[in-house]
């Protein structure tokens, strides 16, 4: 039996039955950021607007289920968006679907939407058998003429905007499309689980957003997390954006001011990774915030202790990570001066408080995993992915694979 025919068998299974301990968990996360004007550092590489087109996209979840619903988003839009019809589907290569898996998503019982401003929609729940780690294609068609206003910049993964509403169509005509690797609209894909089932939250920058991991093949640190804990039932989300900042906003909203829409209020997050804390220390007096001041420890330190409050109100346990190397990062770049020394010596504090605090659950020392023996301001050649700040695939999955999986799963 091919791949193919046999997640086409998993559509025959049925829904739960009714009454049955289930509930809906988030596995699969992109954290919606406002879309930047063209006069930031960094191009938004999207389209301003959208008319009569339908967007594509591929995203792997963790844990499956039977059912599955879709969340999207007009976080940043100061006007209605209208949805006009979407699909979900087990997704084949590339912007192909699995023969047999198309499914239509309705909202209210209704093909169309209307997504408020700042607000998200909620679809109705479709009949679809996920495996775990499945890659779903979900297509949303916008109608009418719209202002991009809300996006996710970096996917990892290659979206297709094509013409019309082709929705329903198992490969779309890409001869008329064109391509962006942001995440448009679709901010969480949710699946009926049992209830013993969790989820696990990365709320990281870049790092975990996946910068120096390799386009479309689920190789960031979250992403190989995830497959560790799948048998285990526990979902793994990435709430990770590039350029987030613990205390300021970036190319995103600070962690404080995000908390509870990407992490506390994500179905079935019992537990939070925090990987924060670089581009506070390293964006002010950059070209990414040239009249930024950089925060002292005492502000960092009381950044992580009010986020630490926040969630453990919501009985969400938290575990930190430690500030990974970045000696030399970003050469040849406009943010060669991302790096300074006394930027590390702010990073080498702010890490020995996080080892030394006895109030997080527990603690991820990615800077001891990942750091050269011989030059321990640098990342380990073999783990770096030649910008000196991100990890490559090699280092993401060393990240994931040292962290013990028994300090992620809470107890019921």
């Amino acid at each position: 039996m091919t791949l193919y025919a046999a997640l086409s068998a998993l559509l025959l299974a049925t829904a739960p039955a009714a009454g049955a301990d289930t509930a809906w968990l988030a596995s699969w996360s992109a954290s919606p950021q406002a879309v930047w004007s063209n006069d930031f550092i960094l191009p938004a590489n999207v389209p301003a607007r959208l008319h009569d087109q339908t967007v594509r996209q591929v995203a792997r979840v963790s844990v499956g289920g039977q059912r599955v619903r879709i969340v999207l988003s007009n976080a940043y839009g100061a006007t209605p968006l209208t949805i006009g019809a979407a699909t979900l589907a087990l997704a084949a290569e590339g912007y192909a679907i699995v023969p047999g898996s198309l499914r239509a998503v309705t909202f209210g019982g209704h093909s169309g939407a209307t997504i408020a401003p700042g607000a998200p929609l909620l679809s109705d729940p479709v009949t679809l058998g996920v495996p775990d780690l499945a890659r779903l294609a979900v297509s949303i068609h916008l109608p009418q003429d719209t202002a991009i206003t809300t996006f996710h910049w970096d996917g990892r993964e290659t979206a297709w905007i094509a013409p019309g509403d082709q929705s329903g169509a198992g490969k779309i005509d890409v001869t008329r499309s064109i391509t962006t690797t942001a995440r448009l609209l679709l901010s969480s894909i949710q699946v009926e689980a049992t209830a013993a089932t969790q989820a696990v939250a990365v709320l990281g920058d870049s790092i975990t957003d996946g910068a120096g991991a390799s386009l479309g093949r689920d190789t960031r640190w979250p992403d190989v997390l995830a497959e560790r804990l799948a048998p285990h039932g526990v979902a793994v989300i990435n709430a990770g954006i590039s350029g987030a900042r613990l205390l300021a906003d970036g190319m995103g909203s600070n962690a404080l001011a995000r908390l509870e829409r990407d992490v506390l209020g994500q179905p079935g997050v019992r537990t939070v990774i925090v990987a924060l804390g670089i581009n506070d220390i390293s964006w002010p007096g950059t070209a990414f915030d040239p009249h930024g001041r950089r925060p002292t420890l005492e502000a960092l330190t009381a950044g992580y202790r009010q986020l630490t409050a926040q969630a453990r109100s919501r009985g969400v346990r938290v575990i930190v990570a430690t500030l990974t190397p970045f000696e030399g990062a970003l050469p040849g770049t406009p943010l060669a001066d991302y790096y300074q020394p006394e930027k590390e010596a702010l990073r080498q504090r702010l890490n020995a408080w996080i080892r030394g605090n006895a109030s997080f659950d527990a603690v991820l020392d990615g800077d001891a995993l990942l750091r050269d023996p011989a030059h321990p301001r640098r990342l380990l050649p073999v783990y770096d992915s030649g910008d000196h700040l991100h990890p490559g695939d090699a280092g993401n999955r060393a990240l994931a694979e040292a962290v013990d999986l028994r300090v992620l799963i809470a107890e019921p």
